[in-house]
């Protein structure tokens, strides 16, 4: 039987202070461990990441890769893009619910863990809540126990739309590898 350590807040915190641990959250006195990236989850973060960044001024959106979020006091999440609008957070750990935030699917992630987290972000306000599957080529969007899919991603208040085609695009060979 596995034995579970449990930690607090304060140490999962320090923990993750001034390390590059960006691939472990916190959830109920556990420390999860992300999916490791690869190039393919890297390469479809960066073009998220750039395609709200040619909307940043004008439409006061604001995107980070993998911010560390504190969804409630002992919930640590870090989504592989997470986009606020009007302004950018002013807290190191920001608090307040994005507008979106983005899952790459990597090869080692687990379905029912890739829900419980797009569950959390559902009931802590998160308005748009994507999963970009570049396995499968897809694109879904979650909204309260229900994950649909869908042939195009709406970036809020913007006219932008970003398709699975333009995620991918160049990735072909190393999707099938």
């Amino acid at each position: 039987m596995a034995t579970t350590i449990r930690v607090t807040p304060q140490d999962y915190l320090r923990m993750a202070k001034g390390s590059d641990r960006s691939d472990i959250e916190y959830v109920r006195g556990e420390i999860i461990e992300r999916g490791m990236p690869d190039l393919i989850h890297s390469g479809v973060q960066k073009r998220l990441i750039v395609i709200f960044s040619t909307v940043e001024d004008l439409h006061r959106l604001y995107a980070f890769p993998e911010l560390r979020l504190q969804l409630a006091e002992d919930v640590f999440r870090v989504p592989d893009v997470t986009v606020f609008s009007g302004a950018p957070p002013s807290q190191l750990v920001p608090d307040r619910a994005p507008l979106c935030v983005v899952e790459i699917v990597s090869r080692d992630d687990r379905y029912t863990e890739l829900l419980q987290k797009l569950d959390e972000y559902h009931r802590w306000g998160v308005q748009h809540i994507w999963v970009v599957d570049p396995w499968l080529e897809r694109l879904s969007v979650y909204a309260g126990n229900d994950l649909r899919q869908t042939a195009e991603l709406v970036l809020p208040g913007t006219e932008r739309s970003v398709t699975i085609g333009e995620l991918i695009r160049g990735f072909k060979d190393a999707l099938t590898s």
